[in-house]
């Protein structure tokens, strides 16, 4: 039950910090261009995923919310607004996503979860 716990937890946090992204070109004030697309359409995939895992847990979900919280990470530098505040907001939600997304990884391969129901 803890290991459940956890791993909600991770999701919780998670779509916390996908809003916190959508909603950072308004927070911090980014110009329009790259660095609030990527903000828009990475934090969108991010709070989707983790209401996905909220409502129903997948392995997959995990896998795509490390893809995504990497891609995060290192757009500043794949997309060209590197030196800005939108850089170090996109770093700092890119690596906490990728580690909570580690995580929760982590603890399923500690506790794979059950396919019956045995008492």
């Amino acid at each position: 039950m803890e290991n459940w716990t956890n791993a909600k937890l991770c999701d919780v946090a998670n779509l916390i910090l996908g809003a916190i992204l959508f909603f950072s070109p308004w927070i911090f004030g980014f110009g329009a261009g790259s660095a609030s697309a990527n903000a828009y359409v990475a934090g969108l995939a991010i709070a989707i995923l983790a209401i996905a895992a909220l409502a129903a847990f997948a392995v997959w979900e995990e896998w795509l919310n490390l893809v995504v919280g990497f891609w995060t990470l290192v757009s500043p530098w794949v997309l060209g607004f590197q030196g800005t505040t939108a850089m170090t907001v996109h770093v700092v939600i890119g690596a906490a996503v990728a580690i909570l997304a580690a995580i929760e990884l982590w603890i399923m391969s500690q506790n794979p979860p059950r396919l019956t129901t045995h008492s």
